[in-house]
């Protein structure tokens, strides 16, 4: 699964951004599409996933803050994030769970990650 990211950039305290990540390839394999974030001298960490389903989790530092959806028609996820602070700062990652039988019949399982769209929240 190819996952190209789109919507960072600079935003104020306060202000809100909107993230997008447009999937191709093998998309009828994905489980679950998410994003991840890695600020400077940080290990990365997930800021929030959604299944299939429309299953979604959120880590606790954005909860009520961040909202994510994906649009299935389009294959494309979104991270709507509102009332940002400075320590949302970050470059941050689309990704893909994908399942998939191979020619043996066997399952392969992975996660695939898009190239990372900088997030910049001044004060």
């Amino acid at each position: 699964v190819q996952l190209v990211e789109s919507g960072g950039g600079l935003v104020q305290v306060g202000g809100s951004l909107r993230l997008s990540c447009a999937a191709s390839g093998s998309v009828s394999s994905i489980t679950a599409m998410g994003w991840h974030r890695q600020a400077p001298g940080k290990e990365r960490e997930l800021v929030a996933s959604i299944t299939i389903g429309g299953t979604t989790k959120y880590a606790e530092s954005v909860k009520g803050r961040v909202t994510i959806s994906r649009d299935s028609t389009k294959n494309t996820a979104y991270l709507q994030m509102n009332s940002l602070k400075s320590e949302d700062t970050a470059v941050y990652y689309c990704t893909a769970d994908y399942a998939s039988l191979n020619l043996e019949g066997a399952w392969e399982v992975g996660r695939d990650w898009g190239q990372g769209t900088q997030v910049t929240v001044s004060s």
